[in-house]
């Protein structure tokens, strides 16, 4: 395999996860106030929500390759989004 063929499954493995985070991202910032006066901390707060659930997402995927034996099972998808859902909730409720 070439290193372009590997960058590529990699890519294609943690790609869900990544989507997912950019949907989700938006959830975790308090909006009130925060883009009128400071536009940088609003980019910064999503950044941070993105990546926060992009590593939580990475992991969910990378245990269920590991579970599984297969990438791309239903199981793990679900579970990506019950995990990541769960995880905005939780940070929501704060």
């Amino acid at each position: 395999m070439s290193i372009l063929a590997a960058l590529m499954h990699g890519l294609h493995l943690f790609l869900p996860a990544w989507g997912m985070a950019a949907l989700l991202a938006p959830a975790l910032v308090r909006w009130r106030g925060v883009g009128k006066r400071r536009p940088r901390a609003l980019w910064a707060s999503l950044l941070l929500g993105w990546c926060g659930l992009s590593m939580l997402g990475m992991a969910v995927l990378l245990l269920g390759l590991w579970w599984s034996g297969r990438d791309g099972r239903m199981l793990t998808y679900t579970a990506l989004v019950l995990v990541q859902g769960t995880a905005v909730m939780l940070w929501r409720s704060r």
